[in-house]
């Protein structure tokens, strides 16, 4: 596991998530989350994922197919009410994904 890219992976994608979700507040109300939420959700997750991506220069489909896997137990946390600490999660597990993506793409490499 590459400790580097696990903390930048997470850095980039809880900066990156926290901006876009101060700006979607600032200028969504409160009833596009309730009826869009389980669409605009993901897709910011998404987004931000693959910008963390770009910056730490990870291969694109794999970086979001370890998105798409780490957001998965965030589904618990938004039913059971506790929507930021499925995120919190999620980006722990994105993170890993990440640092266990960038070690395989050493080896790869290197071979």
């Amino acid at each position: 596991m590459n400790t580097t890219v696990l903390w930048k992976s997470a850095t980039v994608q809880l900066v990156a998530v926290a901006l876009v979700s101060i700006a979607l507040a600032l200028a969504l109300p409160r009833s596009f989350f309730e009826e869009w939420g389980w669409l605009s959700g993901p897709a910011a997750w998404m987004a931000c994922a693959t910008l963390t991506a770009r910056v730490i220069r990870l291969p694109l489909g794999q970086t979001l197919l370890g998105a798409a896997l780490a957001g998965l137990p965030s589904i618990g946390a938004v039913l059971a009410g506790i929507h930021w600490l499925g995120a919190l999660i999620a980006i722990c597990l994105f993170a890993a994904w990440c640092a266990r993506l960038a070690r395989t793409e050493v080896a790869w490499t290197s071979a």
